[in-house]
Order: C-alpha cells, then sequence, then structure tokens
C-alpha cells in the first residue's frame, strides 16, 4: 500500500509536546482504507465537510492537485491491462533472494524453473509473471514488482507497485532476513504495542477531527496517498462524533498494532504499524 525508513523496535517516544509531535512521529505514516459505514447515525449528527457543502449547493469539484493527479496516473496505471512476456530464464536468478520492506517483513523471491515466485512474510507464496526482463506483475492483484540492477545485472533492490505507491526494499542476505523473521515471530507472540503507536494514532486522529492531517507525520509517498482521501476521512469521522477512548486490542497477524477507537456515534478499528501506515476501518 514508499520513500519509507529503516524503523527499529525501540524508538523512545515519551509523553513528547505538541510542537515536537512531527519529527517524533516521522517514522510513522498514514493511509486509509477498507472504510465501512457508521451505523444508526441521526441525522442530526451529520456534519459536513467543507466541499460536501459546496457540493450540494452546485458547486463544482475542485481541480486535482499536481500530487493526486500523479497518484490518480500512477493508480490507473497499475490496475491497467498487462501483457506477459517471455524472458530468458536464466536472468531470475539474478533476483532471487531477500528484499526488506519495512521493520519486519521481507520478500523472499524464489525460482521453479521458468517461474518466479513472491512471497511476503505472513503471505504465501505468489507467482509474478513478466511484462519486461525487469518487471513482473501478479495476477491476483493490481500490482507489480520491479527489479533494481548493478552493472552485472544482479538485483541490488526491488520496487513494489500498488494503489498508487511504490515501495523500495533493499536487498538483505538470508542470515538478516532470519533475523527479522524471529523478530517478527517474537513480536506476534509478546502481544505488546509498539512503542508510540497509539500516541501516533491518537494524533493523527485528533488532526484529521481538526481538518489538518499531519503531513510532517508522514512519508513523503504516503503523504501524496492521503491527500486524495482527505475528504472522505474527514467525512466518517464527522459521521463519528468525539474521539471518546483509544483500547490496544493486540497484535495482528501481519503485524500491525490494532486498537479501537470509540467515538460518540461509533467505533473504528485501527491498524498502525512503523513505516507502513495506519488504516481505519469503521463500525458501530
Amino acid at each position: 500500500m514508499f520513500r519509507a525508513k529503516a524503523a527499529q523496535d525501540g524508538i523512545a517516544w515519551k509523553a513528547p509536546s505538541r510542537s515536537m509531535l512531527p519529527k517524533k512521529l516521522k517514522a510513522w505514516s498514514v493511509v486509509s482504507a477498507g472504510i465501512i459505514a457508521v451505523a444508526a447515525i441521526p441525522a442530526a449528527a451529520i456534519a459536513q465537510v467543507p466541499w460536501e457543502a459546496q457540493r450540494n449547493a452546485g458547486a463544482a469539484p475542485p481541480a486535482p492537485s499536481p500530487d493526486q493527479e500523479a497518484v490518480r496516473q500512477r493508480r490507473a496505471d497499475q490496475k491497467g491491462p498487462r501483457q506477459e512476456v517471455q524472458i530468458v530464464p536464466a536472468v531470475l536468478d539474478n533476483y532471487v533472494g531477500y528484499y526488506q520492506l519495512d521493520g519486519y517483513r521481507v520478500f523472499a523471491i524464489t525460482r521453479d524453473g521458468d517461474r518466479l515466485f513472491v512471497q511476503l512474510t505472513g503471505q504465501d507464496a505468489t507467482q509474478v509473471y513478466p511484462e519486461s526482463p525487469q518487471k513482473f506483475f501478479y495476477k491476483t492483484a493490481a500490482a507489480q514488482i520491479s527489479f533494481v540492477t548493478d552493472p552485472q545485472g544482479r538485483a541490488t533492490g526491488l520496487i513494489y507497485y500498488q494503489d498508487g505507491s511504490e515501495r523500495p526494499a533493499a536487498r538483505i542476505d538470508q542470515a538478516q532476513a532470519q533475523q527479522l523473521q524471529e523478530k517478527f515471530a517474537k513480536r506476534l507472540k509478546g502481544d505488546a504495542p509498539l512503542p508510540g503507536s497509539e500516541a501516533a494514532l491518537r494524533h493523527q486522529i485528533e488532526m484529521f477531527e481538526k481538518g489538518q492531517p499531519d503531513y510532517d507525520a508522514m512519508t513523503e509517498n504516503l503523504a501524496t496517498i492521503t491527500r486524495p482521501q482527505v475528504p472522505k476521512i474527514e467525512r466518517d469521522f464527522a459521521l463519528l462524533g468525539p474521539l471518546q477512548s483509544i483500547s490496544f486490542r493486540g497484535v495482528g497477524f501481519s503485524g500491525w498494532d490494532i486498537y479501537e477507537a470509540k467515538f460518540e456515534n461509533g467505533i473504528s478499528v485501527n491498524r498502525i504499524l512503523l513505516i507502513t501506515g495506519l488504516r481505519f476501518e469503521w463500525g458501530p
């Protein structure tokens, strides 16, 4: 779902002042998805964000910003039809290996004859298909990967494309990959939130409620992805009403911290992870 910086487990974040939040939250990023309508909200409780009021008054929609247009074009390209091409199977050996996506997850690239498979931590291996000697696409999702290579053709990293984003993953060796896998397993078993995750979630909710998303706390690419979604996110927060409490529910199988945020008119289930992002899922 980036110019993500490598983040470590032990980031210290001890009740910083509001003025320090952007700097301390730089390793966190925000993106929303999977929104479910809140049930049984009285009409009187529904507030409108500025654009909603303008639209209902017959105003034309605002023109997309250059960032919004860039995301739209990338998303359209990623969802477009792909054409499988023939490549020399031997080139696949240059790509086999491990690539670190974030603080826990790794892409494992394997070869089976003339077929290439990609497996992200916590997921099944999936075959990808060549659209060029260096770029491959999934048939199970509107997503692609391309390999960054050295002059000898050996991959030094890859880029993962999906939903308008482009996320780099640097190549690592097998020992490093094993360490990350063990770290991930330990995190799941420990079932404790990452330091600062609740504070980061609360901060972003508060800023969205004020109509002032904290883009400084996001990575550059995720800020670009978030901007087009802001009217929708703010509208949903207006439906939910004021935030009342946040409680930790556990660590998801993908390594995300899962919180339940209780609002005056409903609840949201929020998933947050260092580097990767924050997801809001609304529910009654």
